[in-house]
């Protein structure tokens, strides 16, 4: 920022603070002369420069009043970044090329327009195509420009916010629109931003900082494709900037995590309330040839210290049996939005994890998307008033439910529900969902739905049934939503499933913990055989000297050869099928047309896949090592030979730097894929 700007932004802070001191608080700290100085100062660097703040003193106008906000469409999205907690992601996204390190403020995001060197219209984000016209109340913010000497259309980008020690002293003294407290800053400032008083949001010193351009400066000498260049140009014209950092793109992750923590400290120094960092790339465009998708922009990753949380209601809690037996509670919750996604339920895992966050209807919880995956709830704000919500019997049959306890992490006792009944119709019912599905017998169109009628028709007792329902071909057809046709498809789709292999027919039979990762460690071992593996299992053979096996899997596969109807099930159903040689290659969309060879960097190593990845689910990459000839591991050990990285990679990466284990990235292991 240019001398005279700062001394402009200097000024109005000292004027309005002696204001405050004059009108409300009848303690002047100067006299009306060393004011009155400062003021025609001020008055005469306004004219100079042709720069007026949004909180000059200079100016007399009232604040306005709006009945409602209109909708405006942004004819430049304003969408969010792809995000990220992997230091080492950030370097791949990097791929050499310059970039921006940017504060990632924990506001809302507001454009600005201006025409002729006016500020003619402020709106928010929204859902990025459509926001709401704020411009009313730019006028109290502490510090956006209302006028600029550049003349030309200019839209800039930015972030409304509030800092951290006004958050701190307003937070007491105000409430939200449902009468509670306002939570943190974000949600304070996001309502102040949207208010119908400007008067209102003249009292939460609103503040802003520009961290986009999106149109003009592109006639400037150097300006039009460097990203630095158009934000230092702002604060030339008053804005105040986000606090960046310039990278080169070939850093190491020490680096990278120092020049983070260079910024975040002036985050801290500055008081500026943030929940991570922005990369963006310097080169516009080069940003531009990235695209885009209906979600984010490909030309940055957010870089996230933490999950965003979200405040909800929470109502009641769904209770499902599952096939083991196991009755699984499930929040349900006011529909919040969290990356684009609406969600009004979660997991509550078990019954200690409900009576530690001592939950009941009406109170207020926190919701997050753990790894920006999966539903979870945080934090229950209302604690104090838990109400027992657990059933005494089954949801679905009524039997009487009992509780389990068994040992959690670090020596924690956890507390589960169950039904006993084995003729239970939602244990029933799961465990055919479970055979037809696409990773065990890929019955393609039977739905849940269909199942339970099936079910109730009588017509499902047992796996084998599914092979045979021909015998209830008039009463299938008369079923509500069926005739010829659906009833011709069901057939059809189930005779294919007949052609099956190893591993699919070892998943159907759901075997605790043993999945097709598991199943494709026992299929390489005995060869494709279920003959070879039955007689393992019954002869006390120790799965754990296969690398992937662990000592609980391997008694549960000992434990379920050893009940007589499993080995009827196991025996009888092969009857039906007809099993193809080889590995399973008909998996998920990434593993199509994987051809196991020897000739390759893998070929004989033991490979171990941790955190999110981007081209794989985690069947997928397990199924991809497979397919190299190599062994996918479940855990670091000295035997591993690569590590694998995604996002969020954890414990399994600091035990592989532990043990010199080679370390790589996705893109990595894509690229010697390839060479």
């Amino acid at each position: 920022m240019s001398q005279t700007t700062e001394r402009m932004h200097e000024l109005v802070d000292r004027l309005n603070r002696y204001r405050q001191e004059y009108y409300n608080e009848n303690a002047p700290s100067v006299s009306d002369a060393v004011y009155d100085h400062l003021y025609d100062e001020l008055a005469r660097l306004e004219a100079e420069t042709g720069i007026i703040l949004s909180s000059s003193p200079t100016q007399t106008v009232g604040y306005q009043v709006v009945g409602n906000l209109p909708t405006v469409k942004h004819d430049i999205p304003l969408l969010s970044l792809d995000k990220t907690k992997s230091l080492r992601e950030v370097i791949s996204f990097l791929k050499g090329k310059a970039a921006l390190l940017m504060l990632k403020l924990d506001g809302l995001t507001i454009k600005l327009v201006y025409e002729g060197g006016k500020l003619t219209e402020a709106s928010t984000r929204g859902d990025g195509d459509v926001g709401e016209v704020i411009t009313h109340n730019v006028a109290a913010f502490c510090n956006v420009p209302m006028t600029i000497p550049y003349q030309k259309h200019l839209e800039v980008s930015g972030e409304g916010f509030i800092h951290k020690s006004t958050f701190e002293r307003l937070k007491n003294t105000l409430v939200g629109s449902d009468g509670r407290p306002y939570r943190n800053a974000r949600n304070l400032a996001s309502g102040s931003i949207r208010s119908l008083d400007a008067a209102v949001c003249k009292e939460r010193e609103i503040s802003f900082f520009a961290f986009h351009v999106l149109k003009g400066l592109d006639e400037f000498p150097g300006l039009k494709n460097s990203r630095d260049g158009k934000l230092l140009c702002l604060m030339e014209y008053g804005f105040g900037i986000c606090p960046f950092q310039m990278l080169d793109g070939n850093i190491s992750e020490e680096f990278l995590q120092g020049q983070i923590e260079s910024v975040q400290a002036l985050a801290d120094l500055f008081d500026i309330p943030i929940d991570g960092m922005v990369i963006r790339f310097e080169d516009l465009a080069y940003s531009e040839s990235l695209g885009r998708t209906g979600h984010h922009y490909h030309d940055g990753i957010a870089f996230k210290f933490e999950d965003d949380v979200y405040e909800t209601i929470f109502r009641s809690i769904e209770w499902q049996t599952g096939r083991s037996g196991e009755i699984a509670p499930v929040a349900v919750f006011d529909t919040v939005e969290i990356d684009g996604c609406e969600v009004s339920r979660a997991s509550l895992h078990n019954l200690t994890f409900i009576k530690n966050l001592e939950l009941y209807p009406g109170c207020r919880i926190l919701v997050s998307k753990r790894n920006m995956i999966i539903p979870h709830v945080e934090e229950n704000l209302d604690r104090g008033n838990y109400q027992d919500m657990i059933p005494q019997t089954c949801p679905c049959c009524g039997q009487p439910a009992r509780t389990y306890s068994r040992a959690g992490d670090k020596g924690r006792i956890v507390e589960t529900l169950h039904c006993d009944n084995p003729e239970c119709g939602s244990r029933i019912l799961q465990r055919f969902v479970h055979f037809a599905e696409k990773k065990a017998m890929n019955i393609k169109g039977l739905s849940e739905a269909t199942l339970d009628q099936l079910i109730r028709l009588g017509a499902l007792k047992s796996y084998q049934d599914l092979y045979h329902l021909d015998r209830y071909r008039k009463e299938i057809i008369a079923l509500e939503g069926f005739g010829e046709k659906s009833y011709e498809n069901l057939i059809a789709s189930i005779n294919e499933s007949r052609n099956t292999t190893f591993v699919r027919f070892v998943v159907a039979m759901d075997i605790p913990l043993i999945g097709r990762t598991a199943s494709r460690i026992l299929d390489r071992h005995f060869h494709s055989s279920l003959r070879e593996l039955r007689l393992a299992a019954l002869d006390r053979f120790d799965f754990t000297c296969l690398e992937g096996i662990g000592d609980i899997m391997s008694s549960n596969l000992h434990k379920w050869f050893r009940k007589p109807d499993h080995l009827l099930l196991w025996g009888s159903l092969q009857n039906e099928l007809h099993f193809e040689n080889g590995l399973d290659a008909q998996t998920s969309g990434e593993e199509n047309n994987m051809n196991e060879t020897t000739n390759n960097t893998f070929a004989g190593c033991t490979i171990v896949a941790t955190g999110k990845l981007e081209n794989f689910t985690r069947d997928g990459i397990n199924a991809k090592i497979i397919s190299l000839g190599a062994t996918p591991g479940s855990s670091v050990t000295k035997k591993t030979d690569y590590l694998i990285c995604g996002e969020k990679a954890g414990s399994k990466l600091a035990k592989a730097e532990q043990l010199g284990v080679k370390i790589l990235t996705e893109q990595e292991f894509l690229v010697m894929l390839s060479a």
